[in-house]
């Protein structure tokens, strides 16, 4: 067998975009002839995929699904929208949505984990797609919510099939109160998170680095308003209070109603049951959301390929 060389690689990889274990493996495969190393990158849709590589995904979907006590969360993006309504991504998210579940968030574990109905793996099927559909594509992430004893609820804002859409949330609540009680409750919780998009169930949960930058913003507006230092502390104190309260779950105002505080519509709740009821975790994932995506210039392109 012919030795394969670093340098083999690194060519067969710049001329094929194709990854270097990819590449190591097609080399192998063809006892390091290059142009059939090349071929069966190829056949294999590898090549392909890389060369889409490059193109920023922001699009695609969420995909949301519950189990019993435990639900998932996956984000798969594509290029455009359009892919969003085709069938074989959209079966590739709720696949990949029930193996989650079942392994957890690890989008390194998700990839290397076996696809339903074939001989590869998540990552095979996901590069296949790639080279059928004709659009680079990613399993960008993947969250859990899980509690002991009470149920996790879902809801789907802007669907594009069951279970799919562009944003996904699941909340956990802990508790023994009948899943008839539970369910509603949670339903209306998730469609609040969806709308009002808190950063943590209470105060406690919020990130203390953004707190403090709060702080430091509030206190950089107290200052230019000549009051007594006693004065400033306090609307420094109030400043990081509101935005505490705004970014809070329970604190904030719940959209069903749009008066009540959604941690007293929880306590409403439980007092009805007869039984506590709290909020254990949730998680909301936006189609895209801090993906920087390409602004293109579409009259420019037109006219480059005019030759203009």
């Amino acid at each position: 067998m012919a030795e394969i060389t670093a340098g083999m690689v690194k060519d067969l990889r710049e001329r094929t975009g194709a990854g270097m274990m990819d590449c190591k493996k097609a080399l192998n495969e063809n006892a390091g002839d290059m142009e059939a190393a090349v071929d069966w990158l190829r056949t294999k849709g590898l090549a392909a995929a890389a060369k889409k590589a490059g193109r920023t995904a922001a699009e695609g979907l969420i995909g949301v699904t519950v189990a019993g006590t435990r639900g998932a969360l996956v984000e798969v993006n594509s290029e455009t929208d359009f892919v969003a309504k085709n069938e074989v991504f959209q079966d590739f998210v709720r696949t990949v949505t029930t193996i989650a579940a079942e392994l957890g968030s690890d989008v390194e574990a998700l990839l290397a984990a076996g696809y339903p109905e074939s001989d590869g793996s998540v990552h095979d099927q996901l590069t296949h797609n790639i080279a059928k559909i004709g659009e680079h594509q990613t399993l960008r992430r993947a969250a859990i919510v899980e509690v002991e004893q009470g149920v996790v609820t879902s809801y789907v804002h802007n669907a594009a099939a069951s279970g799919l859409g562009k944003i996904g949330v699941l909340v956990g609540l802990e508790s023994t109160a009948a899943a008839d009680v539970l369910e509603p409750l949670g339903k209306q919780i998730a469609m609040h998170i969806a709308a009002a998009n808190p950063l943590a169930i209470d105060e406690t949960g919020l990130d203390q680095a953004t707190v403090e930058r709060e702080r430091a913003i509030a206190r950089e507006k107290a200052a230019t308003s000549g009051k007594p230092a006693e004065i400033i502390e306090k609307m420094i104190e109030g400043g990081v209070r509101k935005y505490a309260q705004e970014n809070s779950l329970l604190t904030q105002v719940f959209v069903i109603d749009g008066k009540s505080k959604v941690g007293d519509v929880v306590a409403a709740a439980a007092k009805a049951a007869g039984t506590p009821i709290t909020v254990k975790s949730f998680v909301r994932l936006q189609l895209g959301e801090g993906i920087e995506k390409e602004e293109k210039d579409f009259a420019a392109e037109v006219a480059a390929a005019a030759g203009a």
